[in-house]
């Protein structure tokens, strides 16, 4: 459904399987998706009071049309480790977002609210589990090694003071990382020469966006 883009699903993200980080097997449980919640229309029926002057209501907080969904790119079926896509041909400037959902395992970025990239990444275990939250590029480095687990991480962009990154690394079944999300090569130095310091990264668990959407509410 390519309308959504928390429709793309990781082939094989939600089954428990054998987790190699940093040259050592763990057992990684994946638990499944929960639901997503519909909102009905609720309605509740309050006893009549006396008419009372109605104040006018104030004017809606415009939208930053450069942070509308105008494009989602036309992918078919699920994304598997190791795929990625990239189109920002005739894509106006604009400000770049990055969009991570934990669910999906499926890193988006956007430029004006067009989405120019996605790819499948690695993410944290339970025991160091990738954090929800919006985190803006703290640092950038082409060529970096972790200090913390003395590991390369090409086009390393950090968004954490204790480590967690976007960066580059063997994206496949049956890894992840110590927390951060880690990308294909080439897709991480696309991402990585498109961004600046200060762009946020939205990382969230199962929300599902589509066009029109707002990509920072």
């Amino acid at each position: 459904m390519p309308s959504l883009i928390n429709g793309r699903v990781l082939l094989g993200a939600a089954v428990v399987g054998l987790v190699a980080v940093a040259g050592t097997m763990i057992v990684a449980h994946q638990d499944k998706a929960p639901p997503v919640a519909r909102k009905g229309a609720a309605v509740q029926v309050a006893a009549a009071a006396p008419a009372t002057p109605v104040p006018a209501a104030s004017a809606s907080p415009a939208v930053d049309e450069g942070f509308t969904i105008k494009r989602i790119l036309p992918i078919e079926g699920a994304i598997k480790y190791g795929e990625w896509h990239w189109d920002d041909k005739d894509v106006p400037d604009g400000p770049i977002v990055v969009t991570v959902d934990l669910d999906a395992r499926v890193l988006s970025i956007f430029k004006g609210g067009y989405e120019i990239g996605a790819s499948a990444v690695l993410l944290g275990t339970q025991d160091k589990p990738t954090p929800l939250g919006v985190f803006p590029i703290m640092q950038k480095k082409a060529q970096h090694t972790s200090n913390l687990y003395d590991a390369e991480m090409p086009y390393m962009q950090r968004l954490t003071n204790d480590g967690v990154a976007l960066h580059a690394s063997n994206v496949r079944w049956g890894y992840a990382s110590h927390g951060c999300i880690s990308m294909p090569l080439e897709f991480a130095k696309k991402v990585f020469e498109t961004t600046k310091v200060g762009d946020k990264v939205y990382i969230t668990r199962g929300k599902q966006v589509g066009m029109g959407d707002s990509l920072t509410s």
